[in-house]
């Protein structure tokens, strides 16, 4: 199956399927060059490096391949450099096209280079990860964390294609398979309410990796979030709602340090913290935020935040928040649902916040 991403002369198909890695043909028509270079993790790599590289000795002279260390804690200006350093070893010129193979870090980090080295080189999105097939790896998003914020130094950079190989998640362990289930989640409440439904229905299905089960999930994720993207690539305003429970999620990243919760963990806690503000405003009711929160348990993920300060833990979240991408004159916005299956973003009196916080949060 296939999605494409409407965006004038920058648009790309999404391929969607089991055995696409593999496949030369998966690779057919992307920009010429003489070299490529694939890069990965220490995790990744071992287990689908040869196989992408294989598919690939069909359509470049020269495959190189770089292997970053695996993990958030890794998504950082030092491990960037190793893909420069390995692109300037090998000489690579402007035409070498890269091939992020592996989850939502390695995406992003690929896709920053590409953008940066020489000014711009063509990439591929390989995601091996759900959260990376559902997300990440679509619309154009890179960027590295810094200590102070997650994903705040990066560039829109769109990939020529995506390639989604649903046997890739065969090799996931059960926590990041929960945590690509977050942002599956997160398109019910801003979007589409049926699929919300579907997901309450079909939950033990998708943690049971039936193959049926990840192929929609992945599919409505990827037109839900082409849609949106195709109407606001740069986050201008409708794109905004595809952060919902983010801010609270990225605060939660960053306090505790990144990677002691996966990124879909803290989206996960995110949105009931997001939902219950939500409810705060008087914009939906108990009974949404506690479906809401239950799918979400339901998920493997966590539903109560953790506690970031032992002396004022809603002021450390409010501090961290600060420097979301969202935040306009040190105001924080936040995405809330107006109404199930619709988004918006706003700000919202700190005194709420931290009412939302300290209601969301473990004891002390």
């Amino acid at each position: 199956m296939q999605v494409r991403i409407e965006l004038a002369e920058r648009s790309y198909p999404i391929f969607i399927g089991s055995g696409l890695l593999a496949q030369a043909g998966s690779y057919a028509g992307l920009p010429r060059a003489a070299q490529a270079l694939i890069v990965s993790n220490t995790t990744v790599a071992p287990l689908y490096v040869k196989v992408l590289k294989n598919a690939l000795q069909a359509h470049y002279g020269q495959i190189h391949v770089v292997e970053l260390p695996d993990g958030e804690s890794h998504k950082d200006w030092l491990t960037l450099n190793l893909i420069f350093d390995a692109l300037l070893a090998q000489a690579c010129d402007r035409k070498t096209v890269l091939y992020a193979l592996g989850g939502g870090v390695v995406g992003d980090m690929t896709g920053f280079a590409a953008a940066s080295y020489m000014r711009g080189v063509p990439f591929v999105q390989v995601p091996t990860t759900l959260l990376a097939q559902v997300d990440s790896s679509v619309g154009g998003k890179t960027a590295i964390n810094h200590p102070l914020g997650k994903n705040m130094i990066g560039a829109f950079y769109q990939p020529q294609r995506v390639i989604c190989d649903l046997d890739t998640l065969k090799t996931l362990p059960e926590r990041e398979l929960s945590a690509g289930l977050a942002e599956v989640i997160k398109y019910g409440p801003i979007a589409d309410m049926e699929l919300l439904a579907w997901l309450e229905k079909d939950m033990e299905a998708l943690r049971a990796r039936e193959p049926s089960a990840l192929a929609h999930a992945v599919q409505r994720s990827c037109e839900i979030k082409a849609w949106v993207v195709g109407q606001d690539e740069r986050e201008a305003g409708l794109r905004a709602i595809l952060n919902f429970g983010h801010t609270f999620g990225h605060a939660i990243e960053a306090g505790l340090g990144y990677g002691v919760w996966l990124h879909g963990e803290a989206v996960g806690c995110g949105m009931v913290m997001a939902a219950t503000l939500s409810e705060r405003l008087g914009l939906v009711d108990q009974a949404f935020v506690q479906r809401l929160s239950q799918l979400i348990a339901s998920a493997g993920l966590p539903v109560t935040g953790p506690q970031l300060d032992a002396n004022d833990n809603a002021g450390r979240y409010l501090e961290l928040m600060r420097v979301d991408k969202k935040a306009e004159s040190g105001e924080i916005r936040f995405v809330v649902i107006e109404a199930p299956g619709r988004a918006g973003v706003r700000g919202a009196p700190d005194a709420l916040v931290r009412e939302v916080i300290d209601a969301c949060c473990l004891r002390q």
